[in-house]
């Protein structure tokens, strides 16, 4: 009897681990450069979050988020998966962008 109930519970348990997501998709972070001429010349770096996988093109990303504010995209620093650490957050500041 207690080979039969094992037997079931392995089962359940496959066929609940199959039901899950594989792995959920980590966000993406994208450090980057920019500036601004106008009003005020102005030079920044900054995080973009992307939720779920890195894109295929960071760079539109990036533009997409700051470009409203007069920011032009000047490079890529990394892009990463990792979190930013409380260093990079501070150097962000304002301009981390979730």
């Amino acid at each position: 009897m207690s080979t039969t109930l094992a037997r079931l519970l392995s089962a359940a348990l496959v066929v609940v681990a199959l039901a899950l997501p594989s792995s959920a998709a980590a966000d993406c972070y994208i450090h980057y450069k920019a500036k601004r001429d106008i009003p005020k010349y102005g030079l920044h770096y900054g995080i973009v979050q992307s939720s779920g996988s890195c894109p295929s093109s960071p760079e539109r990303a990036v533009r997409s988020r700051i470009s409203s504010g007069g920011w032009a995209l000047l490079g890529i620093v990394k892009v990463t998966t990792s979190p930013p650490t409380a260093t990079e957050l501070e150097f962000a500041k304002q301009h981390y962008y979730r």
